[in-house]
């Protein structure tokens, strides 16, 4: 299972918050972004409760203001 976590910052601090995220269990990638959000996470887990510790580990993370989890509906085959 996948999800995309869209994480908002304090100000400032995309970039190092995105470096901190991209060693957390579970983080597949996390990129700092323009836009309303601040970094876009990829996690990756087992299932739905996976997901669900993998983002509360992220929201541990210093310097995050808020989080919205969108679990991937449909994931191409390879």
């Amino acid at each position: 299972m996948q999800a995309f976590i869209l994480v908002q910052t304090e100000v400032g601090r995309s970039t190092s918050v995105a470096s901190a995220l991209r060693v957390v269990d579970g983080v597949a990638s996390a990129e700092a972004v323009l836009g309303p959000y601040d970094v876009v996470v990829r996690a990756q887990g087992a299932d739905e409760t996976v997901i669900a510790d993998i983002v509360s580990r992220i929201q541990k993370v210093d310097a995050i203001t808020r989080t919205l989890t969108c679990q991937v509906a449909e994931a191409p085959s390879d």
